[in-house]
């Protein structure tokens, strides 16, 4: 029997580095937790709606974000940014790698602060390794106790503004701490709060490694011209491989003429990789392109006086010499695809109609013979009123002429922003001489407050007996 064998996770410790890459990151997780945590709070005055800029009301079937209406129906534009989210993602794959991963990922933003939190409560990488491996003291549980109290703390307002995304913020709030809220947004914050403590705190690098399906097909979308992180090998281990500095090998032309690279085997870029990746072994599934190891080893080669570069963004052709290509078909094709989407997603928006006319016959019965030998068709009309301003609106018909409109009491009627009314409607005409005959023809709504909304039109058939 085939034994199995079972590693236990070594924790990954990642060590502080300064550098350009690392205060690109510090820009962008600056700009990504303002937008995510202060966008629910931002107020945002509407005719009709919620003073809320960015609010998904699931309850009123409407998203709103700043002066755009979303409704149910216009659901194919989720289906559009996906499409271009997802052309996009496999554009800069493979022009530049997994920058995604490295800078932009949810995984990423938040792993980042609980790793700030843990190194602010128990301090640098070695103080952090002795702080685990050191025996159970008062210090040790204090300081633990205090970072994982603080994770939480940061996982519950993640929790917390997700949530408030789905209703009024300061309303939603105000509910919440006085245990007032609806079931769901306690369920939602605790989900939220759960996970990202997990992710962000517990699990952290397994879920690039393990969890994340993008690791494992990433490579499909690689080529020798896709921007990468690469230890430049020929440089670094020389022929007769990398050594650390001594008084004989301190200075670059002494160790170039002994055969040795100028990697000193510092091990820097191992300690700050937040995956534990030896990026000198090679390109790995397990890195995620954050050039913290570029950053570290610059450091070090500006304190020995080396030229930065031993590790760098660069390509597969770049590093053996070649010019790399940027205009590939694939890269063109997938340019194009987004240029595409995006316009027709854009001319969606800009061209959508600002009333919404749904017209369904009566078919119970299809017509009807009255006592003066007219025929009457029923139908039911659903009219949404999706502009900002709250109109009234008349309803006529084309192309059938000497017919009635029968409304009832709807001759005109009234719709505030967001609101739909649902009318029944017969249409009496006289009987025509070919039994069966159908006739085609318009139902007209109009708005009476505003050209600017166009008339909108609907075919409809009128059915003979």
């Amino acid at each position: 029997m085939t034994d199995i064998l079972i590693q236990k996770r070594i924790p990954v410790i990642p060590r502080m580095v300064k550098g350009r890459f690392r205060r690109i990151k510090y820009v962008i997780l600056f700009v990504a937790y303002a937008i995510y945590f202060m966008l629910p709070w931002l107020r945002w005055e509407r005719d009709n709606g919620p003073a809320q800029a960015v609010l998904f009301d699931i309850a009123s079937r409407k998203f709103y974000l700043f002066d755009l209406t979303v409704y149910a129906q216009d659901i194919f534009w989720l289906a559009g940014l996906l499409v271009i989210a997802a052309f996009l993602l496999f554009f800069v794959t493979g022009i530049a790698g997994r920058v995604f991963c490295g800078y932009f990922c949810f995984q990423t933003l938040w792993t980042d602060v609980f790793v700030l939190i843990e190194r602010l409560v128990q301090g640098e990488r070695n103080a952090r390794i002795k702080l685990i491996n050191g025996p159970n003291t008062a210090e040790k549980i204090l300081k633990l106790t205090t970072t994982k109290f603080l994770w939480l703390l940061m996982s519950f307002f993640t929790g917390l503004a997700f949530t408030a995304y789905w209703a009024d913020s300061f309303e939603l709030t105000k509910l919440f701490f006085t245990g007032q809220a609806p079931f769901p947004a306690y369920a939602t914050t605790l989900f939220l709060m759960v996970t990202t403590f997990v992710m962000a705190g517990l699990a952290r690098e397994q879920v690039c490694t393990y969890m994340c399906p993008y690791s494992r097909f990433q490579a499909v979308m690689f080529d020798d011209d896709t921007l990468i992180v690469v230890y430049d090998e020929q440089r670094g281990e020389g022929e007769n491989g990398r050594i650390k500095p001594s008084r004989d090998l301190s200075v670059k032309e002494e160790r170039e003429h002994q055969g040795y690279g100028d990697c000193i085997d510092c091990g820097y870029c191992v300690q700050v990789c937040p995956t534990g990746i030896d990026i000198r072994n090679g390109m790995q599934y397990e890195c995620i392109s954050c050039a913290l190891c570029i950053d570290a080893c610059d450091t070090i080669m500006d304190s020995i006086k080396y030229p930065r570069g031993l590790v760098r963004y660069s390509s597969e052709h770049e590093l053996h010499g070649s010019p790399r290509r940027w205009y590939k078909l694939k890269n063109l094709g997938y340019s194009v695809s987004i240029l595409l989407v995006t316009g027709l997603l854009v001319w969606s928006i800009m061209t959508r109609s600002l009333t919404e006319l749904t017209v369904n016959q009566v078919r119970q019965p299809l017509s009807v013979t009255l006592s003066d030998g007219r025929v009457q068709n029923r139908f039911e009309l659903k009219v949404v009123n999706k502009s900002d301003h709250t109109q009234s609106y008349q309803i006529s018909l084309e192309g059938i002429e000497q017919a009635e409109l029968d409304m009832g009491h709807f001759a005109e009627f009234t719709l505030r922003s967001g609101d739909s009314v649902k009318l029944q409607v017969a249409i009496k005409h006289t009987r025509l001489n070919h039994e069966g005959q159908r006739i085609d023809f318009m139902f007209v709504v109009q708005s009476l407050n505003t050209k600017d909304i166009p008339i909108i039109r609907h075919k409809a058939v009128f059915n003979q007996p």
